[in-house]
């Protein structure tokens, strides 16, 4: 059979699709005839119950089925014989003036667009590079040593300094009147840790225990309490204890409570090392990917399908309610959340998952076994039983197609920057540690 598929509008189709009314008919008869063996009324036994009873009861309901049943099917047959690549739904609309004995339908729905991807010699993008130095480590050092600290009480006429852990007292007033969370007895905190605001910080530091402070403080106007957002307050502090920070010696013993198989200052260091090179890798990686996916944006030519823009978009605002709920919103899956405060980020993914596509097919680019192992392998080194992780991602396909994609992204890069032109930056490894 033929299809004549009609251009609409970019990538709007149009096809007319003919079924005989006898073969819906017969569908439906048969449908109905196996229902009949099993279904239950009132007043029959099971199995008995008249055809002319299950038509009346079960009718309308099994025609509608077959029709959607007929009409898609028949949909997918001429898409197909036509080679087309549909993308989402088509719009399906019954036509009037059929000839006898027939039923005629449009199917109107979008195509997957051609991608033009331009020489990708002709590309530009800055890769990164950076390494793992000693003062990483170092850094790195400090971090595991401040986790492990422990705390000695100064004596009675020390002042607080930074690094010193303070139990207070304070009581905070706006206008007068305490205000909710203002008001805490025996609480703890680092000096200089950030975890109060900074006039706070600055008001206990210097201080002794058995001092008391009145001081003034502002909380910023994007502060998390929105109650007190903006506003001036008065606080009085009273210091009841001063701790001095003790870290650990970097030593051998240390690097045996770390669990380091090597229990030795040189095994911690490789040890550390080894951790900070797969992550700085990964960051690289994350970073150039970024750079490569703009980079073929900018040099890909396609009409979107609308289609499925709007499936995105779709899951982006469903994504959004669910995060909503999670933080406890009420009436969350009624959020009125516009379309388009989604749609250009929709329109980002879904250009670059036709492009990606596109690179991948033309150019072998898919994830092979042993790459899904060895990357699923990388990302379970880091933790205590790397089998255990390995497990639980083979466990699951869904986890599997995460990986799976991953993988892919990372050949496309691969590909891309293997053909552009490239400017090597190296960045420090703060900067980089610094980017989430």
């Amino acid at each position: 059979m033929s299809v004549t598929v009609e251009t609409l509008e970019k990538l709007e189709r149009k096809i007319t699709l003919t079924l005989p009314v006898g073969v819906i008919q017969s569908e439906v008869d048969a449908r109905l005839k196996r229902m009949a063996r099993t279904v239950k009324m009132d007043g029959f036994r099971p199995g008995k119950v008249p055809m002319t009873v299950v038509a009346q009861r079960y009718g309308y309901s099994v025609h509608y089925e077959v029709m959607n049943d007929k009409v898609g099917e028949a949909f997918a047959n001429a898409a197909n014989e036509a080679k087309l690549r549909v993308a989402g739904q088509p719009r399906i609309s019954e036509k009037e003036g059929a000839p006898e004995g027939e039923l005629t339908f449009d199917a109107i729905f979008e195509v997957f667009p051609d991608v033009k991807i331009a020489d990708l010699t002709t590309a530009e993008i800055d890769k990164l590079t950076a390494e793992v130095n000693d003062a990483a480590i170092d850094k790195t050092l400090d971090i595991l040593r401040k986790q492990r600290r422990t705390f000695a009480q100064r004596a009675q006429d020390a002042a607080a300094q930074d690094g010193d852990r303070v139990t207070v007292d304070f009581e905070g007033k706006i206008d007068g009147e305490t205000f909710q969370g203002g008001k805490a007895e025996d609480f703890q905190f680092l000096v200089g840790d950030g975890q109060m605001l900074k006039e706070f910080e600055d008001a206990v530091r210097g201080m002794k225990a058995g001092e008391s402070k009145t001081f003034p403080l502002a909380f910023p106007a994007d502060y998390q309490g929105k109650e007190v957002a903006g506003k001036a307050a008065d606080f009085m502090v009273t210091v009841k204890k001063i701790e001095a920070a003790h870290l650990p010696e970097v030593n051998d013993a240390l690097a045996k409570s770390l669990g380091i198989a090597d229990a030795t200052v040189e095994g911690l260091r490789a040890d550390i090392r080894k951790n900070l090179e797969r992550e700085v890798k990964f960051r690289l990686q994350a970073r150039n990917k970024q750079a490569v996916m703009d980079a073929l944006i900018a040099k890909a030519e396609l009409d979107l399908p609308n289609s499925s823009v709007q499936a995105e978009v779709d899951r982006m605002v469903e994504g959004a309610r669910a995060d909503l709920k999670q933080r406890g919103i009420k009436d969350a899956d009624k959020a009125p959340i516009p379309d388009d405060v989604f749609r250009p980020q929709a329109e980002r993914r879904v250009r670059l998952g036709l492009v990606v596509a596109e690179l991948v097919r033309g150019n072998e680019l898919h994830a092979k076994p042993e790459q899904i192992k060895a990357h699923i392998e990388e990302l379970a080194a880091s933790y205590e039983k790397p089998a255990d992780v390995v497990r639980w991602y083979y466990g699951d396909n869904r986890r599997l197609a995460e990986v799976e994609a991953i993988v892919i992204e990372n050949n496309v890069t691969e590909f891309v920057l293997a053909k552009a032109k490239i400017n090597e930056k190296t960045v420090s490894f703060d900067e980089l540690m610094g980017q989430n």
